[in-house]
């Protein structure tokens, strides 16, 4: 989904009192994300559920994570990695060729929906640094370790799980609170 902003505050520090390289981000980001099962031709079926073969979800997320840069010239090279949490605001089910989505939850999560995520989140990229302000180009990838819905949602015996994975590109510009340090001028 092309829907993706946040904002993010990031802390330089030195490891060890010498190594100016890391530093930490928070922050909190509105996405949206979804799904879409495919269509499987061995046996002229798509899955669905509750009778949508696609879904589309309004999602907040709170990522924390471990910031890795090393600055040159007017550059920097960037890595990220850590945990996020989220809350899944609302959902859009939209049917396939075959299938019937009931007006009752077109638009509403149903008990068997999980509406908290967590995973983890992790990525490369590269910022250009104008004094007092950088653009980032990020590219990230998310997996989470929530499923979409209870495994057990359609049998008691036959668990069905759906972990979602999703890649970000990303741009932004990050604005210099205090004075630059480090390897930096």
């Amino acid at each position: 989904m092309p829907v993706n902003a946040g904002v993010m505050y990031t802390k330089y520090g030195k490891m060890f009192g010498y190594m100016p390289y890391f530093g930490f981000q928070a922050g909190l980001f509105y996405t949206k994300e979804g799904y879409q099962f495919e269509y499987n031709e061995d046996n002229n079926y798509t899955y669905t559920i509750e009778g949508a073969e696609k879904a589309v979800m309004e999602v907040i997320e709170l990522p924390v994570m471990a910031h890795m840069h090393f600055d040159f010239w007017n550059m920097k090279i960037m890595a990220n990695i850590g945990c996020y949490a989220g809350y899944r605001l609302s959902i859009e089910r939209f049917p396939g060729n075959t299938g019937y989505v009931d007006e009752s939850v077109a638009h509403s999560f149903i008990e068997t929906d999980n509406r908290f995520d967590y995973g983890i989140k992790g990525g490369v990229g590269l910022g250009i640094i104008f004094d007092p302000f950088e653009i980032h180009i990020n590219g990230m990838y998310k997996h989470s370790f929530s499923s979409l819905y209870e495994p057990d949602h359609y049998s008691p015996y036959y668990y069905r799980f759906a972990y979602p994975s999703n890649i970000i590109i990303s741009a932004g510009v990050h604005f210099q609170l205090t004075k630059r340090s480090g390897m930096t001028r």
